[in-house]
């Protein structure tokens, strides 16, 4: 299956800036050379503990933020190879910016953990979901209102909420025009930035259930961030880990859930809650806090607290390479 998006070595630092002229002190380095390749159609899920770089990645594969260095290949059809090249080179989307950048918009959206803020307070639910029909020229009037209207009724709202303000609604149904928007223009690859994370539990399985409907029945692709395990395990077919920036593991879900690699990755699902109180798990407990990205420690990122570190995790930087089938891990002891 071709990749909708392939990411090659990508990079976003945020410099540190402090003084009476704000000079540059440093960088924190969000994201540190991510290489990924999302599949047509699939949703992909991106995994880590809080100020690992997730949300940053997904940003900036979407160019809602300018990548420092590292390519973005973005292809609507869905016709690019895992092995980035110069042969689709045109495909690249790291550099582009004005109409160029505006053109890829309508192909690319994201759908933010909280919808209170995402919506304006001000707007009705009928002009906050045509906004972007009218930011890229793609209709207006009558039409724009057939759409607005089609769009709202797939994602389990009516006509009666069109001339409703977002706080009249309920988080779970601010969320539902949220996806709406986003929508909207008909994507091909949406960011999903843990959505789920802000509504009742109730509610989540709702929206996982709609995210799959809308995903069969309009082609689209996802890359869903979360923290939450269980989400991701739900939804998603491959999944990424990352850590400090880096990503130190990718492979299919259910093998991932059935047996991590990664030490991190581990110490990650080890501490996923049973239901039943009279099973018990091992459960990894890592020292020490996770280090600053702005300072990361040398070598492999995660050897501070890593149980197994040897003397080359200190000194050399691990490579994501593949290690079993379907598997690859950065790190050294596969």
């Amino acid at each position: 299956m071709e990749s909708v998006i392939v990411t090659d070595n990508l990079r976003k630092y945020f410099p540190i800036r402090g003084g009476l002229f704000s000079t540059k002190k440093g960088e924190v380095k969000a994201v540190d050379g991510v290489s990924l390749a999302i599949k047509k159609g699939e949703t992909f899920g991106l995994v880590g503990e809080s100020g690992c770089g997730k949300t940053t990645a997904g940003k900036t594969i979407i160019r809602l933020l300018k990548p420092d260095s590292g390519r973005i290949f973005f292809d609507p059809e869905g016709g690019l190879s895992d092995n980035p090249s110069d042969d689709f080179k045109q495909f690249d989307i790291a550099r582009l910016k004005g109409r160029r950048l505006k053109s890829l918009r309508r192909h690319m959206q994201i759908v933010y953990q909280n919808p209170s803020t995402s919506l304006n307070p001000r707007m009705l639910v009928k002009d906050i979901v045509a906004e972007p029909l009218f930011v890229h020229k793609i209709c207006r009037g009558k039409e724009a209102e057939k759409r607005v209207l089609d769009m709202l009724e797939r994602v389990g709202l009516s006509e009666e909420h069109l001339r409703r303000y977002p706080h009249e609604f309920s988080g779970g149904q601010k969320q539902r025009i949220a996806i709406a928007r986003a929508l909207i223009t008909h994507p091909k690859f949406v960011v999903l930035d843990e959505p789920t994370s802000s509504v009742d539990v109730s509610v989540r399985a709702s929206l996982l259930q709609l995210f799959k409907e809308l995903q069969q029945n309009m082609g689209l692709t996802y890359l869903f961030i979360s923290h939450d395990l269980s989400m991701v395990e739900a939804i998603c077919e491959r999944v990424a880990v990352m850590y400090l920036g880096k990503v130190v593991e990718v492979t299919e879900a259910e093998e991932l859930f059935e047996k991590p690699l990664h030490p991190y990755t581990q110490a990650l699902f080890s501490a996923i809650p049973i239901p039943d109180p009279k099973t018990k798990r091992k459960r990894i407990i890592l020292k020490g806090e996770p280090p600053s990205p702005a300072n990361p420690p040398a070598g492999c990122r995660f050897h501070p607290r890593c149980p197994h570190v040897m003397d080359i995790c200190r000194s050399e930087e691990p490579k994501l390479e593949e290690v079993k089938p379907k598997h690859l891990v950065a790190c050294h002891l596969y």
